[in-house]
């Protein structure tokens, strides 16, 4: 039970009034908190207990974590309690609680000392020990217990504590009656002292026939082949035992162990000296007596007694006994006690009420502070499902609902699983193109491919694909004919004469036994159009597959090598109905996987190439791929480093360049004086006319020499400076032209800096993808967003810019179980109604489901919709914002190529008679070719 302040919280009861009221009217609406089954007649006292529950003052009895809610605190006890439920050895459960039952001992720790210290050496049928013979550690299981033998039939027993062989070999009846009741009975009973238990129930008189186990942990302890033949000899061998070569395993076993179920089991009343109890549920389930015998009833009455006695006399002796000195005291006397016995006892109630207005101050100050705290502004951004939009965002026009995926738009949509897989194969067939030796095709083309069902013309995409898996799997390890191995143990488990359509084991393996053989040399050489690679991919599975990595292995290589009678697969491939008839599936006919494996739906080519893929992992080729882009990417990591300094050092030039510009312009535009003006106003002055009209002819001829030499010198003056100023200002010029044309460098230089930034994430991306795929991000509810386009050897971009795609389109995953249940323990919000509301009934995607966005606009619908005050959806929309230049124009790219080859649905699906006016080779992915085989096969 939960402890809140070092006290466990006891449930409320319904009041009186309330259980009669419930008796009088049985319809009454009262309200239930169903954590706990409490029941309240107003919501007042419902909502005052619900806070209670919710502040965070409660700690686990069990582990002692604290800082908890209830409810947090309960379910930490309860996983605990489970945890140690399991461990604890179940044969010793019972004798552990009919030992503590009734004992009065005031510490826990001192009955979990005893107890361990009766049991440790002793031992009960179908426990699980640890046996040592012979230097080695077996794990082996009680069988039967042997009591001490008495003097009429007593035998030798070997006084060496060594484990011997027992030749028995079937297991001996183990009789539980009256005689299993008397082992350890002396010695597990609490009441008697150790001491004389020890002797009349001695632990190491006892001898126990175990049954060595096959089990995990005999292999901890193997040094060696030699060491692991001689154990095996042991297995499933009987041995008699003494307890000095046995142990329990101490995650089962120990003081903290058995503290842990002794305080999960029992109880006790709070009052002194009172017995340890076992639960009542408990104790019913073990066999535990709950009714207390009257001889144990006496003897806890007895302890009981001596205990309040003891503690009485302690009491007493605290207050001192009474003096025979001891005067008889006046009447003044007396009533100076009495002043002060009044005196102190109004101090003490004083004390007590001031306690209490402290205590209540202080819940009330706890209760504003929760309060205060919960009334806290949140700070964005924070869990995505705490956000809601309200009213004044709702107005503004923010998506309420989210824009809904096609579920069926995605390739075998019908099929999840296949999806998924087909999904699997792609990625990894364009990822590892370039080891593989493959070039990239898109989902499209993939999908069609598949779905291509003509012997002629044959699909050179289905060609390259199986052949250059075919090549890689030479390279890996695989065990000849493991197929017809797999096959054989499987027809042991079955009926005689059992048949998958029509075809039995032996059938099946006599057809495979010619075809195939050599197929780890065959050549599949390109410019032969890979002719034979139907017989080499038969020939792979027979010696990779098994019914263990390819469940559906009957079934596939039941339809590569036999075929219907001809009129039922004519009739078959006639109709237009999906439903394939029951002569269709009988196969009757041995054929050729040439000729067969065109006929194979779609669902049975995927799960060849998802095999095909997985064994593709292990190879060499993929491994050193692996290897070498991670290599890159470190490379890579540097050198986007090494970009950002330069940048940086290039931003600063740019901004000191800029600052100095702006420093020169306002000197060449204001501070030189204007000379002109000046020169030009005083000659004006000199060349005024005297007026003086006594002024002589000789003087007026003299001062127009004079003034005519000013003149000259002053031009002369003026000139020069025009030219220093015309001087400076060509100077200032060409530094300011410098400087410009460095900036315009840097700029370009900065500009060259982010395209290779850009290039680099790029290219980050492509080698990403072939070590580790990660999605895009998430959405509130845990949705995860794919986007697989530009991973591994597919490129966003192809020679000269032009945008290429893979899938060209997003993907949407459901949430997982985890996630699932992350969201589900949130009690607060109705996060069912909440996915209902915001994604619809059609939107919400269960675990392991897909759904896509194919459209634009529909993915701008969703870009609409996410909120970026919630950290999931930040980090998506900022993921898009990133990636937005290649993904919108992908998504247009694969549109446009989808309406030039637009053609009716039912043109599209391939089917076994070529339609007539429709040339099956024209399609796309007919005319993919393999460029990267060229010089590789």
């Amino acid at each position: 039970m939960p402890t809140c302040r070092r006290k466990r919280v006891v449930l409320t009861e319904p009041s009186e009034a309330l259980l009669q009221a419930a008796k009088s009217n049985p319809n009454k609406e009262v309200y239930y908190l169903q954590q706990t089954g409490e029941i309240f007649e107003t919501y007042e006292a419902y909502a005052a207990r619900m806070s209670f529950y919710r502040l965070k003052q409660f700690q686990c009895e069990v582990t002692g974590k604290s800082g908890l809610d209830y409810f947090q605190a309960l379910e930490s006890e309860q996983q605990e309690a489970q945890t140690m439920h399991s461990r604890f050895p179940e044969p010793l459960k019972a004798a552990v609680l009919k030992a503590v039952q009734w004992q009065v001992v005031g510490r826990l720790d001192h009955l979990v000392e005893a107890v361990f210290d009766r049991f440790k050496d002793r031992y009960f049928v179908d426990e699980k020990v640890f046996v040592d013979a012979q230097g080695d550690k077996f794990y082996a299981k009680v069988v039967q217990v042997h009591p001490p033998k008495t003097k009429s039939d007593d035998v030798d027993v070997p006084a060496e504590n060594q484990a011997s062989s027992s030749s028995v070999t079937s297991p001996p009846q183990v009789i539980v009656d009256d005689d299993a009741v008397q082992i350890h009975k002396i010695g597990g009973d609490l009441k008697i002292p150790a001491k004389e238990a020890l002797v009349r129930d001695d632990p190491l008189k006892y001898s126990y026939k175990v049954q060595i186990l096959e089990e995990q942990h005999e292999k901890s302890h193997e040094k060696g082949k030699a060491a692991s033949k001689d154990k095996a000899k042991w297995s499933g061998s009987f041995m008699d035992v003494q307890c000095s070569v046995m142990s329990r395993d101490r995650l089962a076993f120990s003081k903290s162990i058995l503290r842990r179920f002794i305080r999960d089991c029992v109880d006790r009343d709070a009052a002194v000296a009172s017995p340890w109890t076992v639960k009542p549920v408990i104790a019913k389930h073990y066999g535990v007596d709950s009714v207390m015998p009257e001889e144990t009833r006496k003897g806890v009455e007895d302890i009981k007694r001596g205990e309040i006695d003891k503690r009485k006399k302690i009491w007493e002796d605290k207050e001192g006994p009474p003096t025979k000195k001891q005067k008889k005291m006046t009447a003044a006397q007396e009533e100076r006690v009495k002043a002060l016995a009044v005196a102190a006892e109004k101090r003490e109630r004083e004390a007590r009420e001031k306690a209490e207005r402290q205590q209540k101050a202080k819940e009330e100050a706890e209760r504003l502070a929760a309060e205060k705290k919960k009334k806290k502004p949140i700070r964005y951004p924070t869990e995505d499902l705490d956000v809601r939009l309200n009213d004044k965002e709702k107005k503004a026009g923010l998506k309420v609902k989210k824009p809904t995926p096609s579920k069926l738009g995605v390739p075998f949509g019908e099929n999840q699983g296949t999806f998924e897989a087909f999904l699997t194969s792609w990625n990894f067939l364009v990822i590892y193109g370039q080891p593989l030796h493959l070039s990239t095709f898109t989902m499209d083309e993939f999908e069609h491919a598949l779905r291509h069902s003509l012997v002629d013309p044959p699909c050179a995409l289905l060609g390259e694909i199986h052949s250059t898996l075919i090549y890689n799997l030479r390279t890996v390890p695989f065990t000849r004919h493991s197929a017809v191995l797999s096959l054989l143990r499987l027809q042991d488990t079955l009926e005689e004469e059992h048949r998958v359509l029509s075809v039995s084991i032996d059938e099946l393996a006599g057809a495979m036994a010619d075809v195939g053989n050599n197929w780890e040399r065959i050549p599949l050489r390109h410019n032969e159009m890979r002719d034979g690679w139907e017989e080499a991919l038969l020939g792979c599975l027979k010696d990779h597959a098994t019914l263990d990595n390819f469940p559906r292995l009957r079934e596939v290589l039941t339809r590569l090598l036999f075929a219907p009678e001809p009129h039922a697969e004519v009739s078959s491939s006639s109709s237009s109905s999906r439903v394939s008839s029951p002569a269709a599936n009988n196969l009757t006919i041995q054929s050729s996987p040439s000729e067969r494996y065109y006929a194979l739906p779609p669902a049975d080519r995927i799960d060849i190439l998802t095999l095909m893929c997985n064994l593709a992992v292990s190879s060499k080729a993929v491994h050193s791929h692996m290897e070498s882009c991670e290599e890159q990417l470190t490379a890579l990591r540097k050198e986007k480093i090494e970009i950002g300094r330069q940048k940086k050092q290039y931003t600063e030039e740019m901004n000191s360049l800029a600052g100095e510009t702006e420093v020169k312009e306002p000197g060449t535009n204001g501070t030189v004086p204007d000379e002109d003006t000046t020169m030009h106003e005083s000659s004006d002055l000199s060349d005024v006319p005297s007026e003086d009209g006594s002024e002589t002819a000789s003087t007026s001829s003299a001062r127009q020499k004079r003034s005519a030499r000013q003149k000259d010198l002053r031009q002369k003056a003026h000139t020069q400076a025009h030219a220093k100023q015309r001087e400076l200002a060509r100077a200032q010029a060409a530094s300011a032209k410098q400087a410009l044309a460095e900036h315009r460098r840097l700029d370009e230089e900065v500009n060259k800096l982010e395209r290779r930034l850009e290039a680099i994430e790029r290219e980050f991306r492509k080698l990403l993808g072939a070590v580790r795929i990660k999605p895009l991000g998430k959405d509130r509810f845990h949705n995860r967003i794919w986007w697989f386009d530009g991973m591994g050897s597919a490129s966003l971009l192809g020679s000269g810019g032009v945008v290429q795609y893979g899938t060209g389109r997003i993907f949407i995953q459901g949430p997982s179980e985890m996630d699932l249940e992350l969201m589900l323990k949130k009690e607060d919000d109705d996060y069912e109604a909440r996915r209902l509301e915001e994604e619809g009934p059609e939107g919400m995607l269960a675990p392991s489901e897909w759904a896509q966005y194919a459209e634009p606009e529909e993915l701008d619908e969703f870009l609409a919709w996410l909120n970026p005050k919630g950290v999931r959806e930040l980090a998506l929309k900022n993921s898009f914002i990133k990636w937005w230049s290649h993904i919108a124009p992908g998504m247009r790219k694969r549109i446009s190529d989808l309406n030039i080859s637009a053609k009716l649905p039912e043109a599209r699906r391939s089917t076994r008679t070529k339609p007539s006016g429709h040339d099956v080779s024209r399609e796309p992915y007919m005319m993919w070719t393999n460029r990267r085989a060229v010089n590789s096969v």
